[in-house]
């Protein structure tokens, strides 16, 4: 179906709910709306007052004392929260400046050991350092003492080796036999 016949039929269908209200109301007699008709106004007025007076009454002690103590104990609820929560803001707010605090203090000591070791460590370092340069001294003295050992008794055996050189190499230029006492005296006379 489109849209113009179901507009149409919903048309048709109030058209003909008019008519029959229209037979009704004749079947009744008067065409007044009941609540205007003046006939009746006196029991309309009793009622309302009696109906009105038990809401009243109602109202009054049972449904507005309810809600005020509701509302009472919600407001007690509300600030008591309000209470605890700018309570617990103030602890927090302690408890940051203690840790703060403490973290501070943390950090000193932290430094304080850090600088203490610092200062001891260079100590055993410098320490270490005065023994080994001592023990090298003594090393040092103790290699240039052997050094000259070394050298005054090689060159006490310089005069020796230079004389049995001198002694070989005449006797193999010259073809001839010396004595070791000669080599020995030229060798000195040469010095």
């Amino acid at each position: 179906m489109n849209m113009y016949s179901i507009i149409m039929a919903a048309s048709a269908a109030t058209s003909e709910a008019v008519a029959e209200h229209g037979e009704h109301v004749a079947e009744h007699g008067s065409g007044i709306f009941p609540p205007l008709n003046t006939s009746t106004y006196a029991s309309q007025l009793f009622w309302l007052f009696v109906i009105f007076g038990v809401l009243l009454l109602l109202l009054a002690k049972v449904l507005l004392p309810r809600l005020g103590s509701i509302l009472e104990d919600r407001s007690h609820r509300i600030a008591d929260d309000l209470d605890t929560a700018s309570r617990m803001q103030r602890e927090a707010e302690a408890a940051e400046l203690s840790y703060e605090q403490s973290l501070k203090d943390a950090r000193a000591k932290a430094h304080n050991v850090a600088e203490t070791t610092r200062a001891s460590v260079n100590a055993e370092i410098e320490a270490e350092m005065e023994t080994a340069e001592l023990e090298f001294t003594k090393q040092m003295e103790s290699a240039e003492a052997k050094i000259r050992k070394t050298r005054e008794a090689a060159l006490a055996n310089v005069d020796a080796i230079a004389a049995d050189t001198a002694k070989s190499l005449v006797e193999k230029l010259f073809a001839g036999k010396i004595t070791l006492a000669a080599a020995n005296k030229a060798v000195k006379a040469s010095n």
